[in-house]
């Protein structure tokens, strides 16, 4: 490697910066193909980054966005614990939401990337695991008041050293999950993808020298700095609220919601979040790295698509937060759900506040995710099984652009987790989907209307009764409509028994018995519509029509 000027030209910044995100996707591609678990190698619950030296995010690919906004966080953690103890090979491993992580099932693996003996680089990979440990099967507990019975908890641990994976840790994880062969296969497959991050990035460096592959770097973050500001300085400068309530914590308590008073003033953002609701003994919680990821995400859906969301164009945002509030809930309390609730709560209070200041930009709330895990035994063996229900996805939220898509899944994600394929599914576990379609009438109304939600009916086809847990929202709180566009439909989810009265899901249960050959009917929330009904063009109410989407009849 030899010695380069730090003063590059803007093709040379061009070709490092599209060098990097290729990296970044390419370590997905990898996730994606040696990955074990269903959760990962079909619905792709999983992201990737490459962060600098000291955390700061330098480049990404289109993954999940709640992962991505907080995993400079989960790096700086990983650096503040170890400071110069890192050498080429270690690898580093964390999923504790009070150290750096969002919730525990998110299991997050760090490289560092060296230029001689110069940590310049680390390449991360989290993935959400099947289960993680705790009280009940996969991870989600809604029983859960403390953060000890969502799971095992990772801080900040080297599982490697200097290229000699460290077996007796390795081992002590695993056992602490209810499926350590998927575990370990799919702890496996992040440290491959972060270790091919690795050789590309030594290769980059390499090719263009380290000086000028940092200097490129700089020059990235400043430029999405300026493009960042460049449009919120387009936005009307004054101070505006926003709010986004939640359904309920599940212990019957409904006054709970997520408050955003958003200040724009010269080019630049302040995010209060000190007025939400205080915490509660239950996983809806956010933790500080989460809500911070939240805050990024309501950044990024407002601005230009075509600019990197790295540490520079965050740089013109403030956050401010108060410990003990729902959104920074204080350590041991529950937090598991928060990567989607109250995530997107956050993302809807910003955006709500900020419309009337950049109303070609705001869209409308889109569906909430309400999950299911089915915990059972395949028939004819003693095998167990933990299936987590990635389909009949909620429709998105509309925008100025054009009508929210059908069934795209949730804000936090935009589109990132796939349902995968039905019939992989129905070959894997003990499952036979009868029907799985978009749901009519469910979408908000609009000048431009929301996405359409789901509609699955999915058949139990276990020898045994089996168990599910549901985590979510959205049941009672509908996706919110923008600029005079109507909500979207909420979820309505039923079980039906062979034998006995069919049972409504709440949004909120741990351990209801599934008798086999149960059928769950899901029927999944709409996206909320943007602009005036009664602009919405005939031709485009023809070609509703003819799909069989028509929108929600407002009640």
């Amino acid at each position: 490697m030899t010695d380069t000027p730090t003063e590059i030209d803007p093709i040379t910044t061009s070709v490092v910066q599209h060098r990097l995100v290729g990296i970044v996707e390419e370590m997905g591609e990898a996730m994606l193909r040696t990955s074990y678990s269903q959760i990962l190698n079909s619905s792709r619950d999983f992201s990737m980054a490459i962060c600098a030296a000291d955390g700061d995010l330098v480049a990404q690919a289109e993954h999940i966005p709640v992962h991505v906004g907080a995993m400079p966080w989960a790096t700086r953690a990983v650096v503040e614990t170890f400071g110069d103890e890192v050498s080429p090979g270690d690898v580093f491993l964390l999923n504790d939401p009070y150290f750096g992580g969002s919730h525990l099932p998110d299991v997050t693996a760090f490289v560092p990337v060296f230029a001689g003996d110069r940590l310049v680089f680390w390449t991360v990979n989290r993935a959400h695991h099947s289960d993680i440990g705790g009280a009940t099967h996969g991870a989600y507990n809604a029983a859960a008041t403390e953060i000890w019975q969502e799971g095992l908890r990772i801080p900040p641990i080297r599982l490697a050293e200097k290229g000699k994976t460290r077996e007796d840790l390795l081992h002590m994880l695993s056992i602490n999950v209810r499926h350590p062969r998927d575990f370990l296969g799919d702890l496996a497959a992040q440290t491959g993808s972060v270790h091919l991050g690795e050789r590309r990035l030594i290769a980059l460096i390499e090719e263009f020298g380290a000086d000028t592959v940092l200097a490129a770097v700089a020059q990235i973050l400043d430029g999405s700095e300026r493009q960042a500001r460049a449009v919120i300085s387009t936005w009307t400068e004054g101070t505006y609220r926003g709010v986004a309530p939640l359904d309920d914590d599940g212990r019957g308590n409904t006054d709970i919601a997520v408050r955003a008073t958003v200040t724009i003033k010269g080019g630049g953002i302040t995010v209060d979040l000190s007025d939400s609701s205080p915490q509660v003994t239950s996983f809806i919680n956010s933790s500080f790295a989460n809500m911070r990821s939240g805050v990024a995400m309501a950044i990024a859906f407002l601005l230009d698509k075509e600019i990197p969301k790295n540490e520079g164009s965050m740089r013109p945002v403030e956050v401010i937060a108060k410990e003990g509030t729902v959104v920074w809930a204080r350590p041991g309390a529950p937090v598991t759900l928060c990567t989607s609730h109250c995530s997107q709560e956050i993302v809807e209070a910003i955006v709500d506040a900020v419309a009337p200041a950049c109303p070609d930009r705001a869209m409308a709330g889109w569906g909430k995710r309400f999950r299911l895990a089915i915990k059972g035994t395949v028939p004819g063996s003693d095998r167990p099984f933990i299936w987590h229900m990635f389909h009949a996805r909620p429709g998105g939220g509309a925008s100025p652009g054009g009508d929210g898509w059908h069934g795209s899944g949730e804000w936090h994600s935009a589109g990132g987790l796939k349902f995968g394929s039905v019939e992989v599914a129905e070959a894997r576990f003990p499952l036979f989907f009868e029907t799985h379609e978009f749901r009519p009438n469910t979408g908000g109304d609009g000048r431009f209307i929301g996405g359409a939600g789901g509609e699955l009916r999915l058949r139990l086809e276990t020898e045994k009764d089996a168990v599910v847990n549901t985590a979510g929202e959205g049941a009672r709180v509908p996706s919110n409509g923008r600029a005079g566009g109507h909500e979207g439909a909420t979820h309505h989810y039923v079980m039906h028994p062979p034998v006995g009265p069919s049972v409504t899901l709440k949004t909120k249960q741990e351990g209801l018995p599934v008798p086999a050959g149960s059928v769950f009917h899901v029927q999944s929330a709409g996206g909320g519509g943007w602009g005036d009904p009664a602009e919405r063009p005939q031709e485009d109410r023809d070609a509703d029509m003819r799909a069989g989407l028509l929108p929600l009849v407002q009640r």
